[in-house]
């Protein structure tokens, strides 16, 4: 109850100077302009994207 005049008057407040804001990095841009695309598929997901297909494909005797 002692503090009871001091919060219907005046409220106390906390002063904090603002923090300075760090600068973005020159660099990044430069980086991301200059970066690759994609890489090329490895070999091994070319191998069974080929056999799934030829799972696939119903295999037929040719007629001669």
């Amino acid at each position: 109850m002692a503090n009871k005049a001091l919060a219907t008057r005046q409220r106390m407040m906390l002063r904090v100077d603002p923090v300075p804001v760090k600068p973005r990095n020159p660099f990044a841009g430069f980086a991301k302009q200059r970066a690759a695309g994609s890489h090329a598929k490895p070999l091994s997901s070319e191998r069974q994207a080929a056999k799934r297909a030829l799972k696939k494909v119903k295999l037929t005797p040719d007629e001669e």
